[in-house]
């Protein structure tokens, strides 16, 4: 358990506030299956020149190559811009057609509803673009949550493992860091916003990956967070 006085929680998705099940055995896949479509109908978009961008070429001479370039980024796990924007394109469908709705750790939605009615600000910094974090919150199996989010960041703000990125986004809130708590499932992200003066904490989740070592408080459930 752990407290905190400041005045903004930042969180964020895989494995903090939903299971990592479900990004990469449900989301992932989703996307993979339609990406070679979506890039055919895309083609000349500014997604394909950013894409292009992300593989390290000028530029993609045909749809088919695009679509090879897709496939490897996602084999790398990658986290590029180019690819965030299609991947939300795509689940901007499936989630408006009902068949992805997204899966929330089941202490979340009462803990976003608290925090929310003591005044405290929350938002939201993942690696998936700002479209696809707000069509997630928008289409949970709880609702609608995106009324308690007052803010996004995705890979345009920066590297989720570099300091400069969280001192940003400090200063686009109005905030000092240390008013600013920082929650994943990542070290090396915690790691980086320690650095840039946030208070962090270690969400250890069902599913994620073992942590050994590491200097961040735990928490293994939002009601451990306690405001004072």
């Amino acid at each position: 358990m752990i407290t905190f006085d400041g005045q903004l929680i930042l969180l964020d998705i895989e494995g903090t506030v939903s299971p990592l099940a479900f990004v990469h055995d449900v989301m992932f896949p989703y996307a993979r299956q339609r990406a070679g479509a979506y890039v055919a109908a895309h083609w000349g978009t500014a997604v394909m020149a950013q894409l292009a961008h992300d593989a390290g070429v000028p530029a993609f001479a045909t749809p088919a190559e695009a679509e090879a370039a897709v496939y490897r980024l996602m084999d790398a796990a990658a986290k590029v811009t180019g690819l965030k924007q299609l991947q939300g394109m795509i689940w901007e469908e499936g989630f408006r057609n009902g068949e992805l709705r997204s899966t929330l750790f089941d202490d979340v939605p009462q803990a976003l509803a608290e925090w929310r009615q003591m005044g405290r600000e929350m938002r939201i910094y993942s690696s998936g673009s700002i479209h696809a974090q707000k069509l997630f919150f928008a289409h949970t199996e709880s609702g609608d949550l995106t009324p308690h989010f007052s803010g996004y960041y995705d890979t345009t703000t920066g590297s989720k493992r570099e300091a400069a990125s969280y001192t940003a986004i400090a200063a686009d809130c109005g905030l000092m860091a240390e008013e600013i708590l920082f929650v994943s499932d990542l070290v090396e992200e915690l790691n980086a916003a320690r650095t840039a003066g946030m208070f962090t904490a270690l969400a250890v989740r069902p599913g994620n990956k073992a942590v050994l070592t590491h200097e961040h408080p735990v928490i293994t459930s939002f009601s451990e967070i306690v405001l004072i």
